[in-house]
């Protein structure tokens, strides 16, 4: 079975990074594309940034984009994002996904069919 298991998180202030990692033990073909979502109180989920291994197509939110890199490692059934100059509108709890079809079907449009693994959160505050 397919799992996800996510690390990193914490406490960072303004203007510092920060990387998370995501890694799927049992991935298997069907999760062709992997991501990252954002939530914050009162708000809807959103995806921050996402990456297939179906066409190397990838996908970031425009509040993040400049600053956030996504990699993913297909051999190692991995994906992180290293998240640069941090500010306090990019706090919330950070989710990884993996799903079918390209990133930005992932990021853009989630499905009840995606697999969801465990937040971790992120705080940026002085």
């Amino acid at each position: 079975q397919a799992q996800l298991v996510v690390s990193g998180g914490g406490l960072v202030q303004p203007g510092e990074s920060l990387s998370l990692s995501c890694v799927a033990p049992g991935f298997t073909s069907e999760y062709s594309s992997m991501g990252w979502f954002r939530q914050v109180p009162w708000k809807e989920r959103e995806g921050i940034s996402c990456a297939s291994s179906h066409d190397d197509s990838t996908f970031y939110a425009d509040s993040v984009k400049g600053r956030f890199t996504i990699v993913r490692d297909n051999p190692k059934n991995m994906i992180y994002p290293q998240m640069n100059n941090l500010n306090p509108e990019d706090r919330g709890v950070y989710y990884c996904a993996a799903g079918g079809a390209l990133a930005s079907r992932l990021c853009m449009s989630p499905s009840p069919d995606d697999f969801w693994g465990q937040g971790t959160q992120v705080t940026v505050s002085s």
